[in-house]
């Protein structure tokens, strides 16, 4: 039984909808029977992915929208094209994002880049279509894709990590608003999804590596999480079983707790108690 809000003729927003786990989950939510509007910054994969959708629904219930999720005032437009065209939306998943790297002293461009898609493109994707969605007085759900390096904060990609762990603490924030609203039948999820083989993932791949899951496993996934309820969305790996996951998150969280240095994990004098705490011993 899927979610009350996945049914037909509801309506769903995806942003980022023209690949990876975006157009996965458009696709998922075209087969049952929902109304999709994918938005995404490339109009040729958006062409190309109107017409796989199209496969899967009448072409009257798919709707495009070339979109930048870092303004404002593009999101603005993509809310009121799809009151416009369906009425209203009924799930929202702000799922664009983008991983080109980041070094601590880089260049601000590409952090305020990096920042602007992945942390305000679902700030201002809520903030935007949140209000209406709620005067609906409709189930409906808004899905925001984190990421567990947003949790875990590992060296090396800064401005990713920085922009994912953003994504967690406004989510939270933003459930707890939507459950204190009178009258509010919205809820807020965070997905975090684990090793998935997209496009941001591949990096010069063509086949999938055995530890990935594929876009469709993670929505799959996903489904089934928002079916039980459940906020936090923790996909596994392949490779890293859920209890490694949750052993990462709860050392970084001890970071704090027992005042060790950050990123300790990655620091030598705390190796091998990370790896007794793996263990268990």
């Amino acid at each position: 039984m899927p979610h009350p809000a996945i049914i037909k003729d509801n309506v769903a927003v995806i942003t980022g909808g023209a690949s990876g786990i975006g157009f996965a989950a458009a696709a998922a939510f075209a087969r049952n029977g929902v109304k999709v509007c994918i938005a995404d910054v490339d109009q040729a994969r958006l062409a190309d992915a109107a017409t796989r959708l199209s496969s899967l629904t009448s072409a009257a219930h798919v709707m495009t929208f070339a979109i930048d999720v870092s303004k404002a005032e593009s999101v603005m437009e993509l809310e009121r094209a799809v009151r416009e065209r369906f009425g209203g939306t009924d799930i929202l998943m702000n799922n664009a994002g983008i991983q080109p790297g980041s070094t601590l002293f880089g260049e601000p461009d590409n952090w305020q880049r990096i920042i602007g898609v992945n942390m305000w493109g679902i700030i201002d994707g809520s903030r935007i279509f949140a209000p209406n969605m709620i005067a609906r007085g409709r189930a409906g759900l808004i899905i925001n894709t984190g990421s567990k390096q947003g949790i875990t904060t590992p060296p090396g990609d800064p401005a990713y990590n920085v922009s994912k762990a953003g994504v967690k603490a406004f989510t939270e924030a933003l459930q707890h608003e939507l459950r204190n609203t009178a009258g509010c039948r919205i809820t807020a999820h965070l997905l975090i999804p684990g090793f998935v083989f997209t496009g941001l993932t591949a990096k010069g791949r063509t086949e999938k590596p055995a530890g990935a899951w594929t876009a469709e496993q993670t929505v799959h996934f996903m489904l089934a999480r928002l079916e039980a309820g459940d906020f936090y969305i923790l996909c596994p790996d392949n490779d890293v079983p859920r209890a490694l996951d949750e052993k990462r998150m709860l050392w970084a969280a001890g970071d704090i707790v027992e005042n060790r240095p950050p990123l300790s994990r990655w620091h030598p004098d705390h190796a091998d108690a990370f790896a007794k705490f793996v263990k268990g011993d």
